[in-house]
């Protein structure tokens, strides 16, 4: 071989790992579409947790991916206006958490940008997939199955007030879809128990105080809170109107326990939210949704507060205690 001809041969064999270094420097940052009902202010802990899940796949914030933050601070009626907003950037993924409404608006608005959902009612049954195992389209996620939980949570109630014979559903009318399926089955659970079911509705702090002065007006003995994220944008009003009134109240979020709240049973939220982050992280790495299951939550939790139940003038059965996650004194 030629002395040139080697040279050039060596020169190039140098300069390609260089070209294909600077071409993989040129390549824009991922950026995630990321959409919530509520606040920051009321998601940092549980947005850990979502980075979280995205480092496992090795995906840090604002070193190799972006994230556009769009919050609708407990607004339903904004959703799809901020949907749009995240399609028309072209973000790679959209991520819906803890909003069934915001899941739906985003389907709506894009059959082409992947997307990944947390929330609450059954997606097959409201038509966000077509099935679990292999959801056909651009839509997959976790199911948080908390809709199924109100007939549990209606059970873990009657253990602290046995003697109930009304017992109240506070629910977010403006979420119809889930509303309705969580109502389904609190219903059969009431009949069950041969109990009266009150429905009262709120879907703003503005109509809190209403809404307990009603129930207690129709002589409710308990109240099941829905596990509409929306009624969690102020956790502290419902648990301070529940005190009030001496009306003891299961709930389906840590947030209201933080406050004072007697007791709640539902889904370990971070835990469910480090898993919407893995399969962020798996569709940036190139998977597709309809190779993706939908997932179903493996971690409850049961937390009772003890100093609560005991100004209410309860009596925590010993086996309740035993059986609970944390017990708040």
């Amino acid at each position: 071989m030629r002395r040139r001809e080697f040279i050039t041969l060596v020169g190039g064999a140098a300069a390609l790992p260089l070209a294909a270094q600077a071409q993989a420097q040129q390549q824009p940052m991922p950026v995630i579409g990321f959409l919530h009902l509520t606040s920051l202010e009321s998601s940092r802990e549980k947005l850990a947790s979502f980075r979280r899940g995205l480092g496992e796949i090795g995906y840090i914030e604002d070193r190799n991916v972006a994230i556009e933050y769009r919050w609708a601070q407990g607004d339903n009626g904004r959703l799809p206006t901020l949907v749009a907003e995240l399609v028309s950037r072209q973000v790679s993924v959209i991520v819906t958490l803890e909003s069934t409404k915001g899941a739906l608006a985003a389907k709506a608005a894009t059959q082409t940008i992947p997307i990944v959902f947390l929330q609450a009612a059954d997606p097959v049954q409201i038509g966000l997939v077509d099935s679990f195992s292999r959801p056909i389209g651009n839509v997959t996620g976790i199911n948080l199955m908390v809709a199924e939980q109100a007939g549990k949570r209606l059970e873990l109630l009657l253990e602290l007030v046995p003697t109930a014979t009304s017992i109240a559903y506070l629910r977010d009318p403006t979420n119809p879809v889930f509303a309705e399926s969580e109502l389904k089955v609190l219903q059969a659970a009431v009949r069950d128990h041969a109990l009266r079911l009150l429905v009262v509705n709120a879907s703003r702090p503005s109509e809190f105080e209403t809404a307990f002065a009603d129930l207690v007006q129709q002589r409710a003995d308990a109240v099941v809170v829905s596990s509409a994220v929306s009624l969690l944008t102020n956790p502290d009003q419902i648990v301070a109107l529940a005190s009030r009134h001496a009306m003891p109240a299961i709930y389906a979020w840590r947030p209201s326990m933080t406050v004072g709240g007697l007791i709640s049973y539902g889904t370990n939220l971070p835990d469910a939210w480090r898993q919407a982050g893995v399969y962020t992280g798996r569709i940036l790495k190139g998977e597709k949704p309809t190779n993706l299951p939908v997932l179903q939550p493996t971690k409850f939790e049961l937390i009772i507060n003890l100093k609560t139940a005991k100004a209410l003038g309860l009596t925590v059965p010993p086996a309740l205690q035993v059986a609970a996650d944390e017990v708040i004194e």
